[in-house]
């Protein structure tokens, strides 16, 4: 009995270190969260705990050979499927590379659980969420990339427009020039702005926002 009060400690630890990693995941919007983390975690543990204790009836027989870790690298394996099941290919950038690699590591802090690693599974548990919140926190740079961009406009109103949309598709107006020259741009205005847009956001999903508008030429984008 002793025993079975071990093993459900085990699993209730491996699911709460498994739900802290999916909620930091789930709060950034990723692909897998909370009930794809917890439920890895508490299926590696229960794993670990069949492949080191689940066969003891069998050890007496004859020619029967015992190998704990046989299940556990089976684990390893299988849980690429679920990793590359988080991967997709947005306007043409891969997303979800960081997810896999949680879920990833979320078995194998499941599978430490399993083995009654506590220390193990929670210091890493802690290194994971540290280190996915300090990157976020402190680097976010690293995940964020400049452009100019050259259009002709109708007018000053039809830029504030645009700044708005700018806003909702969380892209950032570093700054802004306006001129308006009568004979070069046939009477328009040449506004030139510069953002800070996401790594995998592409072109094309800054001139969408352009096409919205029906008096805004554009010139370029660098």
């Amino acid at each position: 009995m002793n025993m079975m009060w071990t093993f459900i400690i085990r699993l209730l630890l491996a699911t709460i270190f498994g739900a802290l990693i999916g909620l930091e995941r789930e709060y950034h919007a990723k692909e897998a969260g909370v009930r794809t983390h917890l439920l890895v975690a508490l299926g590696s543990c229960l794993f670990m705990i069949l492949s080191i204790y689940g066969f003891d009836a069998f050890l007496d027989h004859d020619n029967v050979s015992f190998d704990p870790s046989r299940i556990a690298s089976q684990v390893v394996t299988g849980i690429g499927f679920i990793g590359a099941g988080t991967i997709i290919l947005h306007k043409q950038a891969v997303r979800g590379l960081t997810t896999a690699a949680g879920v990833w590591v979320t078995a194998a802090i499941g599978l430490a659980c399993g083995n009654g690693m506590y220390i193990l599974a929670g210091v890493t548990t802690v290194t994971v969420l540290s280190s996915l919140g300090l990157i976020n926190l402190y680097l976010p740079s690293l995940s964020q990339r400049e452009r100019q961009i050259t259009f002709l406009a109708e007018d000053y109103n039809v830029l504030t427009d645009i700044l708005e949309n700018l806003r909702k598709e969380k892209i950032i107006v570093l700054n802004y020039e306006m001129r308006k020259d009568a004979e070069e741009n046939n009477g328009k205005m040449l506004i030139v702005l510069k953002i800070r847009m996401k790594r995998y956001d592409t072109i094309e999903s800054m001139t969408s926002i352009l096409k919205n508008f029906e008096k805004v030429e554009l010139v370029q984008i660098a």
